[in-house]
């Protein structure tokens, strides 16, 4: 696949009058056209640093950002600001203007780059039918819900054909249900027009829901890559695991020995195989936590549990769950 996005080394520093703050160090991505990709990471992680280096509206203190082979550090400010004509940007509260009109708003970025006002009023009126909101081009933002802002946003965003969408918290401050149907609209827009969408956000439910990959940002460092679901079925490192059990709700500290992790896909989500486990194995088993995750459209679950102390009932459970193609994680200090 075309590699759109590339960041080598990139570190970000701080530095004010009594202290210095290292944001990000030594960040590799590597971003392909057409991508739906996450960055995910829980407040202070430095994913918004890492997405404001990706359009240069933050440069970076050491290493490289590339879009489509070209080095931002190295281009003439004229051929830096063409640049970013492509890479658009939606953000947590909109940032809309206030005293325009729906339609004014959509417009404003194509009066930026000199297109005629009769042919940028065509092109916002198309964009606010793609985003479902043609009906309230004469419309203020006061007049707006949340998510009918940041559709506009969206259409605003869209404006002059870009490559690249990067979404900043774009979900955060809406409620469920309209965050299903932005994602949806993010969704299909990356569908139909190939365009590139880089989300970062801190829940893990938004990277489940749209992207096909992510990357885990901790302490301003990266903590793990992969496809959504190799991630979600076998995180690899505390940040990750933190993520992935993030929704799983308040447990005490587990007693017991033996700890484990199951994830559910496909055809095993419909198996009654934990009733079954125990009567097979004569032994009850403490289920910590239990959820279910929509990945790509496909349902994937997960289970934790508290095994017996008795060793050989505990082995006896883990192999008949493996027996049954289920992917098990042994956990050795798990906390809900």
């Amino acid at each position: 696949m075309e590699t759109i996005i590339q960041v080598k080394d990139v570190g970000k520093t701080f530095i004010g009058k009594d202290n210095r703050v290292e944001a990000l160090k030594g960040i590799n991505l590597e971003i392909h056209k057409g991508e739906i990709y996450g960055i995910i990471g829980m407040s202070g992680a430095g994913k918004s640093t890492l997405v404001r280096c990706l359009n240069f509206l933050e440069k970076p203190t050491t290493g490289t950002v590339m879009i489509e082979g070209k080095d931002l550090a190295v281009l003439p400010e004229r051929e830096l600001r063409q640049t970013r004509t492509q890479i658009a940007m939606i953000f947590q509260h909109f940032n809309l203007l206030m005293q325009r009109t729906v339609l004014d708003n959509v417009c404003f970025p194509l009066e930026i780059t000199g297109q005629k006002k009769k042919e940028a009023r065509g092109r916002a009126k198309e964009l606010l039918e793609i985003v479902g909101l043609s009906e309230k081009a004469k419309a203020y933002p006061a007049q707006l819900s949340g998510g009918q802002k940041q559709r506009v946003a969206i259409a605003r965003a869209l404006a002059n054909n870009p490559k690249i969408l990067l979404c900043d918290e774009a979900t955060s401050a809406l409620d469920p249900t309209t965050t299903k149907s932005i994602l949806a609209l993010l969704k299909d827009i990356n569908k139909k027009y190939g365009i590139t969408i880089v989300i970062i956000t801190h829940e893990m439910a938004v990277v489940q829901e749209i992207c096909t990959h992510v990357a885990i940002i901790d302490g301003g460092t990266l903590a793990e890559t992969g496809t959504v679901e190799e991630v979600f079925t076998r995180p690899q490192t505390p940040a990750a695991k933190a993520l992935v059990f993030q929704n799983g709700g308040n447990h005490q500290q587990m007693k017991g020995k033996r700890c484990i992790r199951i994830v559910f896909k496909d055809h095993s989500s419909f198996e009654p195989v934990i009733a079954n486990m125990v009567l097979e194995c004569k032994a009850p088993a403490n289920i910590l936590l239990a959820d279910t995750k929509d990945i790509g459209g496909v349902a994937h679950g997960q289970m934790i549990l508290q095994l017996p102390e008795d060793e050989i009932i505990a082995g006896k459970m883990i192999h008949y769950l493996k027996e049954r193609k289920l992917e098990v994680e042994e956990l050795s200090n798990y906390v809900g």
